[in-house]
């Protein structure tokens, strides 16, 4: 299965933690932004932004690690626009009906990961064997 895992730097450790373990059990990484180093000339950003809109696209789940900035809620935007399932990582429930949630969490086919790193692999790796199966 294809997947993209769109975060903010300061979870970098997370999303490669996720995309180790995933690419592990056989899943594809359509596009790796943790290669990548933060940019701000027009060029650069047209050329990232494309690889990530290419990325989502091609994917056949989006995984959302929270706390997370604009980038990745465009991509949030793309993959619900597109009928991509996602995947929102976060360690409680405060994200998902708090004061942080979106109402963009709580349409399509979106699916909450509560707990640590471990625990959001577990439930997507469970639900990317159980999409297969069907």
């Amino acid at each position: 299965m294809n997947f993209y895992t769109a975060s903010s730097f300061r979870n970098i450790e997370d999303v490669q933690f996720i995309n180790d373990r995933l690419i592990k059990q056989g899943h594809h990484l359509t596009y790796d932004w943790t290669q990548s180093e933060r940019v701000d000339m027009p060029a650069a950003l047209q050329r990232i932004g494309q690889l990530e809109l290419d990325a989502v696209q091609a994917s056949d789940c989006l995984i959302l690690v929270l706390p997370a900035g604009k980038g990745s809620h465009v991509e949030l935007g793309i993959a619900l626009a597109n009928r991509i399932p996602v995947f929102l990582c976060m360690l409680d429930s405060t994200s998902w009906t708090g004061s942080e949630a979106s109402t963009f969490y709580h349409i399509g086919d979106v699916r909450p990961c509560f707990g640590q790193t471990e625990d959001w692999v577990r439930t997507i790796l469970d639900a990317m064997a159980e999409r297969t199966v069907r």
